[in-house]
């Protein structure tokens, strides 16, 4: 068994677990978009980002592909993964803006408003659908093609693949084929109208070092007395 500290909580795992495992073990909540459960870990959106050492010393990784250690030091929800998230959000609402998986993550995470030009992208290469294929379904029909600003996704040469059995797990797991509604102001690309959002409490300064990650918050449900659910 391996010890390590996740925001302050002393926790046990077995070896060869990862930080996101541990801290979900824990019940810490972390945002994800490539990782899915059954897929092996691939860290490519980076969202699940968190704080390990202290210090100088503290650098920010991807918790789906970092290894669980001895004695680790861990924070989820400090400030500086806080941001991190945020920026890597607005990027991909960037790339996706109709995409409905990052205009949620997006809303709850406090983003009201996007700040870069809209690309209008279709494939935010998370690689969620090359793993399905590869991993899932045995059939390896499509994977990443070039490097680079030309990487993409699709099949050799762009030929019909005849290890493709149209079963559409694909596009199920596609984090941008479920599509929103949404507008091409970028003051209006967030529409967060059909989800229900509880956001954390990331504007209180004496979080600095400690968000709160608490889900739904705590302090926010003792302050209104019961639970409630907000909308925007």
């Amino acid at each position: 068994m391996i010890s390590l500290t996740i925001n302050g909580v002393q926790v046990s795992v077995e070896g060869g677990s990862t930080v996101l495992e541990a801290a979900r073990f824990l019940g810490f909540p972390i945002p994800t978009l490539c990782n899915m459960e059954g897929l092996s870990p691939y860290g490519a959106c980076r969202l699940c980002v968190v704080e390990i050492g202290q210090g100088a010393k503290a650098r920010l990784v991807s918790s789906c592909t970092y290894p669980a250690e001895e004695g680790l030091k861990v924070r989820t929800a400090s400030a500086r993964v806080v941001r991190a998230r945020r920026m890597i959000l607005e990027l991909m609402l960037a790339s996706c803006p109709q995409s409905k998986t990052i205009q949620d993550l997006a809303a709850g995470h406090g983003i009201r408003q996007q700040r870069f030009r809209q690309e209008q992208e279709d494939c935010i290469l998370c690689g969620r659908c090359v793993r399905m294929c590869q991993e899932q379904m045995m059939a390896k029909a499509i994977g990443f093609r070039h490097r680079g600003a030309a990487r993409s996704i699709g099949t050799p040469f762009d030929a019909k693949s005849d290890l493709c059995r149209q079963c559409g797990a694909c596009m199920y797991v596609c984090p941008v084929c479920q599509l929103r509604c949404t507008y091409a102001e970028p003051e209006k690309a967030i529409c967060g109208g059909c989800a229900t959002l509880t956001p954390p409490c990331l504007s209180k300064e004496q979080f600095e070092d400690m968000m709160c990650y608490m889900d739904p918050c705590v302090a926010c449900e003792i302050d209104q007395g019961q639970p409630t659910l907000r909308s925007y």
